[in-house]
């Protein structure tokens, strides 16, 4: 049975991305002064108007109005008639310090409190998240995702490097992978749909993206006479970033994880430091799954760790390795519980969460990384 599967990527000047990178240069400005800041930081974009909202609570000060500028200038947004300009557009800041109610159980886990020898915070919400690895790709993530992050990736680098001196910030990509009983066995359909100087032809736009963009990316093995292409398929992509639409941070959750192929929990990363369990425990679960595969107790596998507010230990681990494992799935919960301290500060300490490495994560996909602690390959 042939079924075919699609995952999209956007580029840094996406006007949610552009938002996810503020609010991650905010947490790292922060964290590079205050390795226990609190932040939960939201942006949201439009108008040649930024916003800055949410909680910080931290002994450090950090000119923020500075970090929004310098990161809007790093993405390349400098005309407010086409999308965003860093030298005038307004810049609102509203922000508060983490409510006490939440930091009565992050400070002191409900476990500490009655008298368990835990040496950790509670987690900063309830929630569930979930990590996923499989062998399609040698980075341990599923191929549709994969290129389109490296397409997406590569449009960036061709717009800062001149190689296509007409692009603009604004960009989204989608991928679409045929498969044979889930292995893949080609590119059916790649759209790209990318921002552009007034005045550029579609047919040498087309060419462009086709010969220094898409072919240099997708292997040639994974296309053939039958892939489609649609390359701004609209016709014209002038108006784009917070002007032609609006920006939030958070919004692109799927793009941030597996691209749609595995499940998602609802909870955002970007701006949110690493006693929020939204984002550490969800790299953490990455981790257990990628190494799960990466030691071949299954060919693919999914995790899901749950919390409760100011509970340090996760209210329940799954593991599911769609009938792919090599050891019994119980077994495989047995290592994780040998292996891994899940609490809030175990998980902060074993990948290393206090420094400023969250813009590093922001696009083109939280995992697949090799830099990132949470990629690492380890034996258990």
């Amino acid at each position: 049975m042939r079924t075919l599967f699609t995952s999209e990527s956007v580029t840094e000047g996406h006007p949610d991305k552009l938002c996810d990178y503020i609010s991650d240069s905010i947490l790292d400005a922060y964290l590079s002064k205050d390795k226990n800041a609190r932040v939960a930081c939201e942006t949201v974009a439009g108008k040649n108007k930024i916003f800055i909202t949410g909680e910080i609570t931290s002994i450090a000060e950090v000119d923020i109005e500075k970090v929004v500028r310098d990161t809007i200038k790093e993405i390349g947004y400098d005309n407010e008639k086409t999308d965003l300009d860093y030298r005038t557009c307004e810049i609102e800041i509203s922000l508060s310090k983490q409510s006490p109610d939440i930091a009565l159980g992050v400070d002191k886990s409900l476990e500490s409190k009655e008298g368990e020898n835990i040496n950790s915070e509670g987690a900063g919400d309830q929630g569930i998240m979930f990590g996923y690895a499989c062998n399609e790709t040698e980075e341990l993530m599923p191929l549709p995702i994969m290129l389109a992050h490296k397409l997406s990736k590569r449009l960036t680098e061709v717009r800062k490097q001149k190689i296509i001196d007409y692009l603009r910030p604004d960009g989204k990509v989608q991928v679409t992978v045929e498969y044979e009983e889930e292995r893949p066995l080609r590119v059916d359909t790649i759209v790209i749909s990318t921002q552009h100087n007034e005045g550029i032809d579609l047919e040498e736009l087309k060419k462009d993206i086709k010969e220094k963009v898409i072919n240099v990316v997708v292997p040639k093995k994974l296309l053939d006479n039958e892939t489609k292409y649609f390359i701004n398929p609209t016709g014209k992509f002038v108006i784009g970033g917070p002007l032609g639409d609006s920006g939030l941070t958070g919004r692109k959750i799927i793009v941030d994880t597996y691209g749609g192929y595995a499940r998602h929990g609802g909870g955002a990363f970007s701006g949110k430091d690493a006693t929020k369990v939204d984002r550490s425990a969800t790299y953490m679960a990455r981790h257990i799954a990628k190494n799960i595969v990466a030691n071949k107790y299954a060919s693919k596998c999914e995790i899901q760790l749950s919390y409760a507010i100011g509970v340090a230990k996760p209210v329940s681990i799954y593991v599911n390795t769609y009938r792919t494992n090599t050891i019994p799935e119980e077994e495989i919960i047995k290592k994780i519980n040998n292996k891994f301290d899940l609490t809030p500060r175990g998980i902060i300490e074993y990948l290393d969460l206090q420094k400023p490495i969250y813009k590093s994560t922001t696009n083109y996909g939280h995992f697949g990384k090799e830099n990132l602690s949470w990629e690492k390959m380890i034996e258990f």
